[in-house]
C-alpha cells in the first residue's frame, strides 16, 4: 500500500511538472489574447501550410512525435489533437498521422501501466469490468477491437483497462491502430473542414456558415452516426 502511494504522488508530480513546463514555454511565446483571435489562427494555418509543403515528411515526423508524447506521458485524448491534424495535414495524411501516433503513445501507457499500475488498476476496475475477461479470452485480438469501436470509457482508462487481461502488445497495438480510425477520420475531416473555412475567409464567419459548409456538416453527421451506432455495440459488448 505504502509503494502504491509513492508511484502515484510520483506519477503525479511528473505529469504536473511536465505540463508547467510546456505551459511556461508556450504561454512565453504567445499570449492567450493572441491564441483567442481569429486572425493568429489565420495567420498560423498560413504559416503552417508553407511548412508542410516544403517538408511534409519531416513536419509529419516532427507531429506524429507530439501526438505520442500527447497519449504519454501528458495523457491527453484523440479528438484535440485529431482536430489539429486535420487543420493542418488534411484528412487523408491527417487520419495517418494522428491514428499511428495515438496507437504508438496508447501502447506505450499500456506497458508502463502493465509494470508500474497493474496492482492499482486491478483494485479499483477488476470487480467491475471482470466479466469481459471471458471475452478476451476467446479471441483476444477481435474483443480489443471491439472493445476500441465501442469506446464509451474515458480514453486514458480504456487505454490501461487492458492491463487486466495481460493482452498481447501486438494484438493491443493493431487493435487500437484498426478500431481507432472511425472516430479519429470524422474529427480529422472537421478539422480539415475548418482549415478551408479559414482559408476562404478573411473575416470571422457565422456560426451558421461553419456549421452548414459541406466540410463540417458531413462529418458531423457521420458522427453522430457513428455515436448512435457505438451505443448500440456498447450495450451488447458490456452485457454481462
Amino acid at each position: 500500500m505504502e509503494n502504491t502511494k509513492k508511484i502515484k504522488l510520483f506519477i503525479g508530480l511528473c505529469y504536473l511538472l511536465i505540463v508547467c513546463i510546456f505551459l511556461y514555454f508556450f504561454f512565453s511565446k504567445f499570449t492567450l489574447q493572441e491564441i483567442m483571435s481569429y486572425d493568429f489562427l489565420r495567420n498560423n494555418r498560413s504559416y503552417l501550410a508553407e511548412i508542410k509543403n516544403s517538408n511534409l515528411f519531416l513536419m509529419s515526423l516532427i507531429f506524429l512525435i507530439l501526438t505520442i508524447l500527447w497519449v504519454f506521458p501528458f495523457l491527453g485524448f484523440g479528438s484535440p489533437i485529431a482536430l489539429v491534424g486535420g487543420f493542418v495535414f488534411g484528412k487523408w495524411i491527417g487520419t495517418f498521422v494522428v491514428v499511428l501516433g495515438l496507437s504508438i503513445g496508447a501502447t506505450f501507457l499500456y506497458i508502463f501501466g502493465n509494470f508500474f499500475l497493474k496492482e492499482i488498476i486491478r483494485e479499483k476496475f477488476l470487480n467491475k469490468f471482470q466479466n469481459l475477461e471471458n471475452k478476451f479470452k476467446k479471441s483476444e485480438f477481435i474483443y480489443l477491437l471491439m472493445y476500441r469501436v465501442v469506446g464509451g470509457i474515458p480514453w486514458q482508462l480504456q487505454c490501461l483497462l487492458p492491463v487486466l487481461f495481460n493482452v498481447k502488445i501486438k494484438n493491443y497495438f493493431f487493435s487500437t491502430l484498426i478500431g481507432i480510425v472511425p472516430g479519429i477520420f470524422l474529427a480529422v475531416s472537421i478539422g480539415s473542414g475548418l482549415e478551408k473555412i479559414i482559408e476562404q475567409n478573411s473575416e470571422v464567419p457565422k456560426i451558421k456558415d461553419i456549421i452548414f459548409s459541406p466540410g463540417i456538416y458531413i462529418p458531423l453527421i457521420g458522427f453522430f452516426g457513428l455515436i448512435i451506432i457505438t451505443i448500440i455495440l456498447r450495450n451488447i459488448f458490456y452485457k454481462k
